[in-house]
């Protein structure tokens, strides 16, 4: 099987931006499965502890799913909350929601315009001392996404005939996606849209086919996957690549 990738551009770190940080999931993070991308279980998925959840103004309707953000608590303003020189690195696979029923000063931290991160309480910890504190002030940077060891872009295609609802998951790189569109044995290349989080669909019958996938990420890298999904899958399969964004 032949992959072909056309890299077009990368991604470096952004520059800092302030935010502010909660914990939600409990200590093992068992509260944050699930989620608003569609990754399902974090542990089994790769994503792991290091995750948090968006607010309106960072998640921008799923398109941020799965990219990575350095974030580290701001000891120049709460020094007896923060673990002085510490980061964490975090993907973003859940939206936070705003709650205009409360004020920011009684809970309402996702509400725009705020910039937020609803952190993983293991994630959390690591740049924050002490966890009576609730809220802290961070900042933040976009940085790339690195997925050592754990293989390469993952598939699963879920839906039913002719409606096919495709999550796409460990993305390294720029870790979102931004285009997508998908091609049967039989067929030319069709678009497909976001539905929600990193699930994208399109309205054809591709049963028996096997399919391929061309997908761009945020950073402009494009990435081909000739019949990465072969003509005997059923709606529920997961399809691994062994190709990665770079």
């Amino acid at each position: 099987m032949n992959f072909m990738a056309a890299r077009v551009s990368g991604l470096a770190p952004s520059k800092w931006m302030k935010a502010t940080a909660t914990f939600y999931g409990g200590s093992d993070a068992a509260g944050t499965m699930g989620g608003a991308c569609g990754y399902g279980n974090l542990y089994t998925q790769g994503y792991g502890t290091n995750t948090a959840a968006l607010s309106t103004q960072l998640f921008l309707n799923g398109a941020t799913c799965g990219e990575c953000y350095q974030l580290k608590c701001r000891d120049d303003l709460v020094p007896q909350w923060c673990i002085s020189g510490a980061t964490v690195t975090i993907t973003a696979t859940n939206y936070c929601p705003p709650n205009y029923a409360l004020p920011n000063n009684a809970g309402g931290w996702c509400n725009p315009p705020r910039k937020h991160f609803d952190m993983a309480q293991p994630a959390w910890g690591q740049i924050g001392k002490d966890f009576r504190a609730g809220i802290i002030p961070v900042l933040f940077q976009r940085v790339p996404c690195y997925k050592s060891g754990a293989g390469g872009v993952r598939f699963t295609v879920n839906g039913f005939n002719y409606w096919e609802l495709v999550l796409v998951t460990n993305v390294a790189g720029p870790g979102s996606v931004k285009y997508m569109s998908i091609k049967g044995s039989n067929t030319n290349w069709l678009p497909m849209v976001r539905n929600w989080g990193a699930n994208w669909q399109t309205s054809a019958y591709l049963n028996g086919q096997s399919l391929t996938f061309r997908v761009t990420a945020t950073d402009g890298q494009t990435l081909l996957f000739p019949d990465i999904v072969n003509s005997n899958w059923q709606f529920g399969q997961t399809f691994s690549s062994s190709v990665q964004f770079n």
